[in-house]
């Protein structure tokens, strides 16, 4: 079975409709970090209630040793430089740790990743700072929903690099909704946002590669709650505003630079990466259709591990692979189809789980119609754009923009159920 350290959401994620709120107000922290899963944690401070740190000690920490895996280690309340205070920890990754932290000198809440004290992801992150610098140099007014990078800075022997604080991620606001769907307009919204944003990014020969709901933020952690239904007395949460920005640009590459085989988190990689088949900027829209899907319904489109399992998953949703991709594919890939014409399902599973798993899924259509009441349509047909098997039969960003789909939300009527 393949796996890589992309793989790390849970193999299937039951919902928890059973599972009801009491009315607590939370805000919610999301790690800027790349790599695995992160859990929800509270932030001690509400917007408008910043501490009074302006002054008091600026001291460093005593040195300390990192840990066994490179990371810093700190304690809550010292110093990073004197400029920063840590508040609290926000999130941890494969590169390394978020902390939120207070700027003393522009009196304001920031999130700070710092960076392992291993060579290579210093050498990543270098990149990323690179990355970063590009998508601001040419959107000087934040138009193009990219995460601010404020400044970074090299501190023993970890590189720290300073972002604006932003809200939870998507896949976190979720979660934290027990997986229940986001209205049909804030999705448009949604869409419309992170198709600007990866437009912008293809017109600077970048693709991000790992696109994903953990990888978009929302500009705020503000929310209200709304009857699930008419009459009902559950309540679900939904964001107080539909702004986002797009973060972690650790894995982002030049369309001129060295591609690696494998990119993309599993439930969003695109066929041309698992078949061998290289891949471009039409990778990042297919995570961008997978994506759609996953916000109107609330659960992720291909909830695999397996490669197999993943395409017999997509022609469950999609109908069968052509040919002619097929007879494309590396010799990797070959075992995974029989006489290079058709996949080799559902003889080459791996258990009958696996075959059940696949029966489960829906067609596209299907997924869609039922979890929304009008616009089914024009999605449905945004959505089978993005999810073109052939890579230059994707809809690019820039042509998805213009899709109907995409109107005046204040005339629509879409509405999720």
């Amino acid at each position: 079975m393949e796996r890589d350290y992309r793989d790390g959401r849970p193999e299937k994620r039951a919902r928890l409709d059973e599972v009801r709120e009491s009315g607590e107000v939370a805000q919610l922290a999301h790690s800027y970090s790349g790599g695995g899963r992160e859990e929800l944690q509270y932030l001690p401070h509400a917007p408008g209630n910043a501490p009074q740190m302006n002054g008091g000690n600026r001291a460093s920490p005593p040195w300390r040793e990192d840990d066994k895996d490179g990371h810093y280690t700190f304690e809550l309340g010292e110093n990073l430089t004197p400029r920063y205070k840590i508040l609290s920890k926000m999130g941890e990754g494969t590169f390394g740790r978020v902390l939120e932290c207070w700027d003393r000198d522009e009196a304001q809440y920031v999130a700070i990743k710092v960076i392992r004290n291993v060579q290579k992801y210093r050498d990543a992150a270098m990149i990323e700072i690179d990355v970063l610098q590009t998508l601001q140099k040419h959107d000087k007014g934040g138009l193009r929903r990219c995460v601010a990078l404020k400044s970074w800075f090299d501190y023993r022997h970890h590189i720290c690099m300073v972002f604006e604080r932003l809200g939870p991620s998507l896949f976190d606001f979720l979660k934290r909704n027990q997986y229940r769907a986001f209205p049909l307009d804030m999705v448009r919204a949604f869409g419309r946002q992170l198709l600007e944003s990866v437009a912008y990014m293809h017109e600077l020969t970048l693709i991000h590669t790992d696109l994903k709901p953990e990888n978009i933020l929302l500009v705020s952690s503000d929310y209200s709650k709304v009857p699930e239904s008419k009459g009902s007395k559950y309540f679900k949460r939904v964001p107080a505003s539909s702004d986002i920005k797009l973060i972690d640009f650790g894995s982002a590459t030049f369309d001129n630079q060295y591609h690696c085989s494998v990119v993309s988190t599993r439930h969003y990689r695109a066929p041309e990466v698992i078949l061998g088949l290289g891949w471009s900027f039409p990778c990042d829209l297919w995570s961008v259709g997978c994506i759609l899907v996953e916000l109107v319904t609330g659960d992720a489109l291909f909830q695999t591990h397996e490669n197999l399992e993943h395409l017999a998953m997509m022609e469950r949703v999609l109908g069968p692979m052509p040919v002619s991709m097929v007879k494309r594919a590396d010799r990797r890939s070959e075992k995974y189809f029989r006489n290079g014409r058709e996949l080799n399902w559902p003889d080459g599973a791996v258990s009958r789980e696996s075959i059940r798993a696949v029966r489960r899924v829906a067609r596209l259509r299907d997924l869609i119609t039922a979890s929304v009441d009008h616009s089914a349509s024009e999605l449905v047909d945004l959505i089978q754009g993005l999810l073109a098997y052939e890579p230059h039969e994707r809809t690019p960003a820039k042509e998805a923009l213009k899709h109907p789909f995409f109107r005046d939300s204040k005339s629509s009527r879409g509405r999720s159920r």
